[in-house]
């Protein structure tokens, strides 16, 4: 899990796709078609901020559940989790103003302010100490399959997560290309959904021969083999620019620069546990400019999910 996701492609389906509300101790969440309150600058009321996500396994309300249980103590509001039942629904989500604050992937944040969303970048979660943001997308196939090169993708049935995942999609796609492999012609791509679930299937090695997904999950099975991986610009949690002044300024103050010992500090005993330890260690600063990187390999591999 990082507490860290289309238009041409999405088109009139963007519009069609809502956002599956999960209810987690921070609050019930509100339903995708729950008016923002434009006005305030909130997307409920002036009480609530609207935390959204998409979930990377089974786990991600959990993991995040000591995250957002900080911000309620720190902005003295409700938090609600908000989990889109998908990158687009999330993108959708933040272009019509009902999240406060998000954990996105890079790639999923260029392609929502490219579309229109008003956000901006706090910082991005490390899980060890001394770590950089950042993290790989891995290229994987079965443990026992004869694979063993990206060059050798070709021809197979390739998973990758979502079209507008950074490291289940984009990156995948930039590394085939450079193998000379054409990601529309040569391999057959199956999509599937989460991260965690491109693992499981290319582990299973039936729908899916090879495939691509974020280390973190990789690293839970013992049914697959990495053959490559590329470091991917760290996740953004990023905030909502119609807040009103005030309430923006203590996301950032606390949120930007902080460690686990910090968030126990504050009262959130939740956050003293393996589980949470082995998803956060810290947040380290990051701006719009950090992801450049992820504008520069839209650019190169022409990527229709990247433009507006």
């Amino acid at each position: 899990m990082k507490l860290r996701a289309l238009p041409a492609v999405a088109g009139a389906v963007l519009l069609a796709l809502g956002l599956a509300a999960c209810s987690g101790s921070a609050g019930a969440a509100p339903g995708s078609d729950a008016p923002s309150d434009a006005k305030s600058g909130y997307a409920i009321d002036e009480n609530t901020l609207v935390f959204g996500v998409v979930p990377d396994s089974v786990d991600t309300e959990t993991n995040y559940q000591p995250l957002m249980d900080y911000i309620a103590k720190e902005t003295g509001k409700k938090v609600e989790y908000h989990e889109s039942t998908d990158y687009a629904a999330l993108i959708e989500a933040s272009i019509a103003g009902k999240v406060d604050v998000a954990s996105f992937s890079g790639f999923t944040y260029i392609t929502a302010t490219n579309n229109g969303a008003k956000l901006t970048p706090i910082s991005s979660i490390v899980t060890k100490e001394g770590q950089e943001p950042g993290y790989y997308s891995m290229a994987i196939a079965p443990k026992d399959s004869a694979i063993s090169t990206i060059e050798d993708f070709k021809g197979k049935k390739v998973c990758f997560v979502d079209p507008s995942s950074t490291s289940g999609y984009l990156f995948p796609t930039y590394n085939l290309i450079k193998a000379g492999i054409d990601p529309e012609k040569d391999i057959t791509p199956v999509f599937a959904g989460k991260h965690d679930v491109s693992v499981t299937k290319t582990g299973e090695g039936t729908e899916c021969e090879a495939g691509f997904a974020e280390d973190s999950e990789v690293a839970k099975s013992d049914k697959v083999k990495v053959i490559a991986k590329t470091m991917v610009p760290g996740a953004p949690l990023v905030y909502a620019n119609g807040l009103p002044d005030d309430v923006k300024k203590k996301l950032v103050d606390s949120l930007a620069e902080i460690t686990i010992d910090d968030i126990i500090k504050a009262g959130i005993t939740s956050a003293d546990s393996d589980a949470f330890r082995a998803t956060f260690y810290a947040t380290k600063p990051v701006d719009d400019k950090y992801y450049d990187v992820i504008r520069d390999i839209c650019k190169q591999t022409n990527a229709k999910q990247c433009k507006a």
